[in-house]
């Protein structure tokens, strides 16, 4: 049996596959700020032999909580002297031009803990001014007295060069080995110094908060005699040990999203469905992906807390390239002051939740507005719920100020809702030169299903997959993850007659880097294997462009299926190119992969109903359009693969309903997916 637990905003979620291939899955509420006994509550609640278990996948929110909350560590910064300033200094390019209120973020580390040494590197990685080791042991003195907890340490041109951050870290476990320290050479081999200084912030900021969690969560589970290998989601759709995580746990920042982008990428293999777009409605949040030719793409460029008129913290780590907006069942909706509908990004969260959860919520939310139009039905929920509550919130606080009624007022906000989502998965698809008409939409999380077949309409995609356990979807995600680790390593070469040994060398020594470190996981030699990327642009651009290599080694011969690969990947990101102008590389990106074994997933078995007996009732549900109409509300448990139900028609499961919007067929697949076609 392989297990795999998730954290969300509202619910923690747990699936495994037993040893025959069939899936099971539960919910548990999360429980802030100890979400470890969400995951023990959420495996509990499960049929599950501790002794049975094979291995547990697990992600989590911890990391993104502490950043978003500003609950991490009290963090010091060691840095070359004269470049204290760099995180202030940060980048001059503004998203917002016009806002003359506009203001840079705020260091993590305020500036009387960024400390300086002499020491210096040149870009190249030679020495100019050696280390200066007096400088550090003042700089530990000044961190004990301000009760520092953990250090940075950030070094110019380390990249190239690190023996001085290395020499640094050495002096720190001597003189101080309680405290936590990230060197910069160990999360990012990039250039760029402000980005490469804020991700071993960052890194440095939460992992005395990620440590003590996971060890927390692993003591749990070695109490509930569950001893099988664990590993924890990456951002980068892959997975690594407890150990490892515990060191970098900033790749851990976008953990449990990504594995619903992985699992959509994978159900799309078993399905033969190459073009997917990923959609997942949380409690909190709405993400969505692109996964083209059946690969999910990665970038380096992700940033915490961006938006159109703030430029966030960048990350230089690899994180699966995801859009993620503040609207979610639990998004509360509000009127502005300049009298407009909103809808997110404040959110109720778990507690207390939406005014149906009875747990003291008080504003309407996205869940409330389904409920009142019948998309949800208060049968379905694991509380007693208060329908006219419910209601007279929405009349309350939406239908009075517009002079409309409970109804109107409760589609106006699923209106809102799902125009902000639109939006989002426009950013991933047409804002990026993807024809949407070409892809299958595959939308999870508890809402997802709900606002899918609407969305899909409006997109005018012809086929939508809901799949099994659906709510529960990223936690599926991660049972199919491999061990997955990044190297990036900053390396300029002009594609003009280049050093093609050079080159070779290389990518050899990150390949034998990534054997010894899958090594330390306990991954034998023959189960590695490896993605090769550049990250390449034009001679004198800025930004660069990821492009999948079309052969492991460079030579003569095949130069320019390297340069057509990066023209036609720039067409499509840029829609131009420049076919007379020259290419370099920037970066050489090793992706390697520890594989672990899967159990094939069972094919769903017929269920002893009839169509007719999968029937729970019919009910009026409103829909846009069209108004309200008597709607045939099916149990999902009961239908069985083969079977095919006409909208409108809406599919409910314990945690999840599935709106068939009229003019819509849905029809249950070999492994008790829904698949929708939207008609259009």
């Amino acid at each position: 049996m392989r297990v795999a637990t998730d954290i969300g905003g509202t619910f923690t979620d747990i699936v495994y596959i037993e040893a025959d291939g069939t899936v099971r899955f539960n919910k548990s509420h999360t429980t802030p700020p100890n979400f470890e006994q969400g995951v023990v509550h959420v495996i509990e609640k499960c049929p599950i032999d501790p002794q049975a278990i094979q291995d547990l996948t697990h992600g989590t929110t911890v990391v993104i909580n502490a950043l978003t909350e500003r609950k991490g560590a009290k963090t010091g910064l060691i840095t070359t002297k004269g470049f204290r300033d760099i995180l202030e200094i940060g980048r001059g390019n503004r998203p917002d031009l016009f806002n003359f209120n506009f203001q840079k973020p705020e260091s993590f580390v305020p500036r009387y803990l960024r400390l300086e040494v002499e020491e210096r590197m040149d870009y190249q990685g030679n020495e100019l001014v050696p280390l200066k080791e007096d400088d550090v042991k003042k700089c530990l003195e000044v961190f004990q007295k301000e009760g520092v907890e953990a250090i940075a340490v950030v070094y110019l041109h380390s990249y190239v060069n690190a023996v001085h951050e290395i020499r640094t870290e050495e002096l720190i476990a001597e003189l101080w080995p309680e405290v936590e320290v990230t060197a910069s050479y160990s999360v990012s081999k990039e250039w760029r110094e402000y980005e490469r200084s804020t991700t071993t912030v960052l890194n440095s900021y939460v992992k005395p908060t990620a440590k003590k969690y996971i060890d927390r969560l692993y003591g749990m589970l070695e109490k509930m005699e569950i001893r099988c290998p664990k590993y924890i989601m990456q951002s980068n759709g892959g997975t690594t040990t407890f150990e490892k995580a515990k060191e970098l746990p900033i790749n851990m920042v976008e953990s449990g999203p990504v594995a619903g982008v992985f699992g959509a990428a994978m159900l799309g293999k078993m399905l033969g469905e190459d073009k997917i777009i990923a959609f997942d409605i949380g409690g909190t949040t709405a993400k969505c992906s692109l996964v083209d030719g059946g690969e999910v793409k990665t970038t380096t460029e992700y940033k915490i807390e961006k938006t159109g008129r703030f430029p966030g913290y960048p990350l230089r780590i690899p994180v699966v390239d995801i859009v993620e907006i503040g609207n979610g069942g639990g998004s509360i909706a509000w009127i502005d002051n300049t009298n407009s509908l909103r809808v997110g990004p404040q959110s109720a969260g778990a507690l207390p939740g939406p005014v149906a959860y009875q747990k003291g919520g008080s504003e309407p939310t996205t869940t409330d507005a389904n409920l009142v139009v019948g998309r949800l039905s208060k049968k379905n929920f694991d509380m007693e719920v208060d329908l006219d509550q419910v209601r007279a919130v929405i009349q309350e606080k939406v239908g009075t100020p517009y002079g409309l009624d409970a109804e109107e007022a409760a589609m106006g906000i699923i209106r809102v809702a799902n125009s902000n989502m639109l939006n989002a998965l426009k950013l991933v698809s047409v804002r990026k030169g993807y024809d949407p008409r070409e892809f299958a939409l595959v939308a999870f999380g508890g809402g997802g299903p709900m606002h899918a077949a609407s969305l899909a309409r409006e997109l005018n995609i012809k086929k939508v997959i809901i799949p099994l356990a659906a709510s529960a979807f990223s936690a599926w995600g991660m049972l199919m993850t491999d061990l997955r680790s990044d190297d990036i390593q900053t390396y300029n070469a002009r594609l003009i007659d280049p050093d093609y040994e050079a080159v070779k060398a290389k990518w050899r020594k990150l390949e034998e880097k990534a054997y010894r470190d899958n090594a330390e996981k306990g991954v034998a030699r023959e189960n590695i294997y490896f993605v090769h990327y550049l990250d390449m642009r034009y001679i004198g651009q800025d930004h660069t462009v990821k492009v999948r290599v079309p052969a492991e080694d460079m030579n003569p011969e095949n130069l320019g299926s390297f340069i057509e690969a990066f023209h036609k990947e720039h067409e499509l990101n840029y829609s131009f190119r420049l076919d007379d102008s020259g290419v370099e590389i920037v970066n050489l990106h090793l992706a390697s992969f520890g594989r672990v074994e899967k159990v094939p997933i069972k094919t769903l078995e017929a269920k002893p109903y009839t169509l007719d007996e999968a029937v729970l009732e019919i009910r009026p549900v409103i829909f846009e359009g069209t108004g309200k109409i008597d709607t045939v509300i099916y149990a999902r448990e009961k239908l069985s693969p083969g079977m095919q139900v006409a909208g409108p028609a809406i599919i409910e499961e314990v945690s999840a309903s599935t709106v068939i919007e009229p003019g819509m067929t849905a029809k249950i697949d070999d492994f008790g997916d829904i698949m929708i076609e939207t008609g259009v």
